[in-house]
């Protein structure tokens, strides 16, 4: 606990980071939850959740509002995926249609974040990343903290990602916290999707989730928040990035506060759906371009 609690003081020297000046939280009409915590496992293809050793994945199905039947955009790559994630608009929208680390070169997302909405409402943000190329959500003046790797080649394992989202929690308590999870898709392009490999990684992403709950539970007191779980892809063979179901279809996840228990959510639900979703909880409205909707049943 002692080192973890040092590497989170000096996250500054050794991460990409960014601070400003918390704001005063408001409460604004309509609250479901002072406090969202949405968790993207990159490469989590929903079929992997039963055919893995992942109790806190089946658990969170079983307590939650749920579909295993989410779909992500095109391209099914992380980059793109993930700023569909948290703009609530596709590609065609965001413009973001490669996927690598070209931050130097092309700059940060040109719409609107869920973090940049959030914190405009007076809202705390934050983002704890295992990827480098995530750093492209990073739009200077809308989170007030936020980590990744500066290197593409050396992503933070989950122990770390997860020791060092709850630091975060304890010390700056966020209303809306982002935590991205790297192990399966790392595993998937390694050996295969659905291989022991990557089941053997889910699991690492599930006792990752444990203890991310936990440290939730204790920042913000038990049934005192939102949890909201989703993936960027699936995958099949050694990739992804296709139309192929195994690419396009992902979880989605919503549990604890103010979420309807042991539901299986109807109809369509997109990975451009988990922003929406999150302002609807925090009471804040959602920006009237933005192609996804909150998922309230």
């Amino acid at each position: 606990m002692r080192s973890r609690l040092l590497a989170a003081a000096l996250l500054c020297a050794v991460a990409a980071c960014a601070r400003v000046t918390p704001p005063t939280t408001p409460a604004p009409a309509g609250r479901v939850t002072s406090h969202v915590v949405i968790v993207s496992i990159d490469g989590l293809r929903p079929d992997a959740i039963a055919r893995s050793p992942a109790p806190t994945l089946q658990r969170l199905l079983r307590e939650g509002s749920a579909t295993l039947a989410a779909t992500t955009v095109l391209p099914s790559k992380t980059l793109p995926s993930h700023v569909s994630m948290l703009t609530g608009v596709p590609p065609a929208v965001h413009g973001v249609s490669w996927n690598t680390d070209s931050v130097r070169e092309r700059g940060v997302v040109r719409v609107p974040t869920v973090f940049g909405v959030a914190h405009a409402a007076g809202f705390r943000t934050a983002a704890v990343m295992s990827k480098a190329k995530l750093r492209h959500l990073v739009v200077p003046g809308t989170l007030d903290y936020w980590q990744a790797p500066s290197h593409t080649w050396l992503p933070y394992d989950a122990e770390r990602t997860v020791g060092d989202a709850g630091a975060v929690m304890r010390r700056l308590q966020p209303n809306l916290l982002f935590v991205h999870i790297a192990e399966p898709d790392l595993a998937g392009h390694a050996l295969g999707w659905m291989d022991w490999a990557y089941r053997m990684n889910v699991r690492l992403a599930d006792l990752a989730l444990r203890d991310l709950l936990r440290a939730a539970d204790d920042a913000y007191g038990a049934g005192q928040w939102t949890l909201l779980l989703t993936a960027d892809h699936g995958g099949h063979g050694k990739g992804h990035g296709s139309a192929d179901p195994r690419d396009l279809h992902i979880p989605w996840i919503a549990w604890g506060e103010g979420v309807r228990a042991g539901h299986a959510v109807q109809g369509e639900v997109s990975v451009m759906d988990t922003a929406p979703t999150a302002l609807w909880l925090l009471g804040v409205p959602v920006p009237p371009g933005w192609v996804g909707h909150p998922v309230q049943s």
